[in-house]
């Protein structure tokens, strides 16, 4: 008998055939999204509107006492911005953290003929849950501010 008559046994990949092109797909698709998402963030951090609010908000005494130096923001910024021309608003919550400890800063602003202008922004101490209005002097208890 010869040897040359023999099956030959058809190779890894091709018996698995249809696990490597589903893997490959939904690791594209994965990357994709992934993508996605690290783009809005960073479309969000580099917004004029969150520019404006994190540097007056880790500038704040109050914020640099909870938290310590540096305040760093954290990935997941949530919220909207919208802009149309020269004007916008925009509603975000900011996580920060320092050496101290975490919080989170939330901003409303709007812009109006190209300028934005902060209309709310405070802080919250994560681990007391006092609220402070960055716009004011004035600290509060969050269940007055909310």
């Amino acid at each position: 008998m010869n040897t040359s008559d023999q099956p030959v046994a058809p190779s890894w990949i091709k018996r698995h055939l249809a696990w490597v092109i589903a893997l490959g797909v939904g690791g594209g698709l994965l990357i994709s999204a992934l993508l996605i998402v690290i783009a809005i963030f960073g479309w969000i951090k580099s917004s004029d509107a969150y520019q404006l609010a994190f540097a007056r908000a880790a500038a704040d005494s109050r914020v640099l006492a909870a938290l310590g130096t540096p305040v760093e923001s954290g990935i997941l910024v949530s919220g909207n911005i919208a802009i149309n021309g020269p004007s916008g608003s925009a509603n975000l919550s900011i996580p920060v953290s320092g050496p101290k400890g975490k919080g989170t800063i939330y901003l409303r602003a709007q812009k109006s003929l190209g300028e934005w202008s902060l209309q709310a922004l405070v802080f919250e101490n994560e681990a007391t849950h006092e609220r402070s209005d960055l716009l004011s002097s004035g600290t509060a208890p969050a269940s007055q501010m909310r």
